[in-house]
């Protein structure tokens, strides 16, 4: 089975397909699908939420990695291990793209997590994307017996092992971070590779970034900074893969009130506003050349069905997920097993 999927790039698959293409933006929620005071959501009603995001034609749906409560951080994401949490929502979804938001690849064995993402992408049928990212509290490198001064290397050598597990087959490796000689990483991924894309910059530069993954997702900014940042990544990665679409997310955290014509007010990260203004901010961001924002909902002053609600009525069929219909047939010389090498420098 592994031989044939040598030749399918991961943008063919449903979850990178789903969210992802030229000129065009989706939209995307982070779990936990509620707000919440303090740092511990109720995790109440979240299979219910990630089904109505999928009816309305939410793109995606984003878990977070985060291993330790650290209470001066504030917020536990969606409290349970993100591997267990995928598989489960994956199983009582069927079209929405699944994604993370990110697995922080210093404080995670890479064999350990090229297995997972293969297994969700295959249990999934191809709707999971891996966001991965250094982390940002140095409080739980110790905890791990990692020194959180070389997350930034930790991360660079990472992402290239990932994909010679995933596209080779029993690769021989000696690195600090895996020795295989013989033994090999199963499942395999349906495409060469599961997608993957890097949270904000990991301490690599953009054209790292933009010539050995898949997309880059940052933090919300002012929008004239903002647009000058999808502008300077554009120019990056004509610069290193002249040709090649590579996608620009953010996410952004919204108290998306019920007045629908309430304008924007700033708040930690994001607006609280009507839905109106969302979808014209959202208008601007598309014409930057932004092709994803992921949906936090965790300073809302609403129960998140009502948001959910007026995301629909409002929102979200301006901006909806893309329509596929199953796998493409597109090849990418980049994905095959001499070139994923080359990555390695």
């Amino acid at each position: 089975m592994h031989e044939a999927t040598l030749d399918r790039a991961p943008d063919s698959l449903p979850g990178y397909r789903r969210i992802f293409a030229p000129d065009r933006l989706t939209l995307g929620l982070f779990f936990p699908i509620e707000a919440f005071g303090g740092d511990r959501p109720t995790m109440l009603d979240q299979v219910v939420l990630a089904q109505a995001a999928e009816a309305a034609n939410i793109g995606a749906l984003w878990v977070r990695d985060v291993p330790l409560r650290v209470p001066s951080f504030g917020d536990v994401g969606q409290v349970y291990d993100p591997w267990v949490w995928l598989g489960y929502i994956a199983a009582q979804t069927r079209r929405i793209a699944l994604a993370t938001g990110a697995v922080v690849l210093p404080l995670r064995h890479v064999i350990h997590v090229a297995k997972a993402a293969a297994s969700v992408d295959r249990l999934s049928g191809g709707r999971f994307l891996l966001g991965v990212a250094t982390g940002d509290r140095p409080a739980e490198f110790p905890a791990f017996g990692r020194a959180f001064a070389s997350r930034g290397d930790m991360l660079r050598e990472a992402v290239p092992v990932l994909m010679r597990l995933w596209g080779e087959d029993a690769p021989t490796l000696d690195s600090r971070l895996a020795s295989l000689h013989g033994e090999d990483v199963v499942p395999k991924p349906l495409a060469c590779r599961v997608p993957i894309l890097i949270t904000g910059q990991g301490q690599q530069t953009l054209e790292w970034i933009a010539g050995t993954t898949d997309g880059w997702i940052t933090y919300p900014r002012p929008e004239a900074s903002q647009v000058a940042t999808v502008d300077l990544w554009r120019r990056s990665a004509a610069k290193v893969a002249p040709g090649v679409f590579k996608p620009f997310a953010q996410s952004l955290y919204v108290d998306l009130v019920a007045d629908e014509n309430a304008t924007p007010t700033p708040i930690h990260l994001g607006y609280r506003l009507g839905a109106i203004a969302l979808r014209d901010l959202l208008a601007r961001l598309q014409d930057a050349g932004v092709h994803h924002v992921i949906l936090n909902l965790k300073y809302g002053s609403r129960p998140a069905r009502a948001v959910l609600d007026d995301l629909d009525a409002h929102v979200i069929g301006h901006f909806p997920a893309h329509r596929i219909d199953g796998m493409t047939t597109q090849t990418d010389a980049s994905c095959r097993s001499g070139a994923l090498a080359g990555t390695m420098g």
